[in-house]
């Protein structure tokens, strides 16, 4: 969908409790477009043979993928886990690797799982009201460890693409699961 002239200026509505416009249609993710992407394969088929449920949606406005640009909208994270992994976007490096992205966080509660090509990661706390800066040549993966839908809005370079293809293969080096009530990092045993 790109109803927008992006050569213009333009006003979209936005709702800030769940992070959704009336004017913008929603990809969705569901756990069987994700399925290898979470450890307990077990669990997974276990659920599976019952609901395909909703791990997450987002919108983004058709925005060109050309230089000036700032491609931009919002990540819903539903509740949820598998397994003890908390569900999770896919995550993702930019096709132009030096592209830096920020989030907002909007409602609810989670982290956000960074990982350069060389290895080095980290994990930052996603809160209500905070906004979040995604270095360049980062991949990056937003972890919802709440109750509530967690929503954040995002903005970055129009033309950086998006790299899925790298983290599908081993993902991230580190996971995040709760264990014994508690949100813990854990190695990634497919590293």
């Amino acid at each position: 969908m790109n109803q927008f002239n992006w050569d213009k200026a333009f006003t979209l509505d936005f709702d800030l409790n769940n992070g959704l416009s009336k004017h913008a249609d929603t990809t969705k993710r569901y756990l069987s477009q994700m399925k290898n992407m979470y450890q307990d394969q077990e669990a997974v088929e276990e659920i599976l043979k019952h609901e395909d449920p909703l791990i997450y949606e987002f919108y983004e406005l058709g925005c060109p993928e050309r230089a000036g640009d700032l491609a931009f909208g919002t990540t819903m994270i539903h509740p949820g886990k598998i397994g003890n992994e908390y569900y999770m976007t896919k995550g993702h490096f930019h096709q132009i690797v030096d592209t830096a992205e920020v989030y907002y966080t909007l409602k609810g509660e989670g982290y956000m799982m960074l990982e350069s090509l060389d290895g080095d990661w980290r994990v930052e706390r996603m809160e209500k009201g905070k906004a979040l800066y995604v270095p360049r040549g980062y991949a990056h993966r937003t972890i919802n460890t709440g109750d509530e839908v967690l929503t954040a809005f995002y903005v970055f370079d129009a033309d950086a693409g998006h790299d899925y293809g790298t983290i599908e293969t081993k993902g991230y080096r580190h996971i995040v699961c709760e264990i014994n009530g508690e949100v813990t990092v854990l190695d990634n045993p497919r590293w």
